[in-house]
């Protein structure tokens, strides 16, 4: 549904900047669609139901060119979720998953954003992990990539510099793991002990 709303917005946004008469439908298409969007961001999150060893091993597949919130939510995966987790990284367009694969931050992806959540923050709920020290983590990772300031965390605009440096210097995703990677790490260990 939000990807089928999320393309309705993008195909909304295409006639709009081609309506130069201002078609009548318009301001009614907008105010139908805005509130789908209100709708889908006070939708409570669908819980997933774990079994023991749901995610254990897995292969976690994302969109190639990884930038803040795929590589915080690889790095939560890593460290909370699935220790024995394998990363590909694939075309964001044509890709047919293969069986077994768990899919975020992607098109029709098992994970990915809800409503006003980023993808970290949705693993987090709907995973219910809890550990002290990640929620100031999401909140700057939501911040970060959804450009809304909705936190205000001080610390965002440095981590997004950090993460930015990591992605110019890094432009194989592999390599942008490993180094956000550590990152996460010690901001979850400086979170954690405050």
């Amino acid at each position: 549904m939000i990807g089928q709303v999320s393309r309705l917005r993008q195909r909304l946004t295409e006639v709009q900047t081609i309506d130069f008469f201002s078609a009548p439908g318009g301001k009614q298409a907008e105010a139908l669609l805005t509130e789908m969007e209100g709708k889908l961001r006070r939708a409570p999150l669908r819980k997933v139901q774990q079994q023991s060893g749901a995610y254990s091993g897995r292969t976690w597949v994302t969109r190639k060119g990884i930038h803040v919130d795929r590589i915080a939510s690889a790095w939560l995966i890593k460290r909370f979720i699935d220790d024995d987790a394998h990363f590909k990284f694939v075309a964001a367009k044509g890709y047919k998953p293969e069986p077994g694969e768990v899919r975020f931050d992607m098109f029709d992806a098992d994970f990915t954003h809800e409503g006003d959540l980023c993808t970290f923050e949705v693993l987090m709920e709907r995973l219910e992990i809890s550990e002290r020290g990640l929620r100031p983590i999401a909140e700057i990772v939501h911040d970060i990539d959804l450009k809304d300031a909705k936190f205000g965390r001080q610390e965002g605009p440095g981590i997004a510099l950090v993460i930015n440096a990591i992605c110019s210097a890094n432009k194989e995703d592999n390599d942008r793991l490993e180094r956000g990677t550590l990152l996460f790490d010690d901001l979850y260990e400086f979170f954690r002990k405050r």
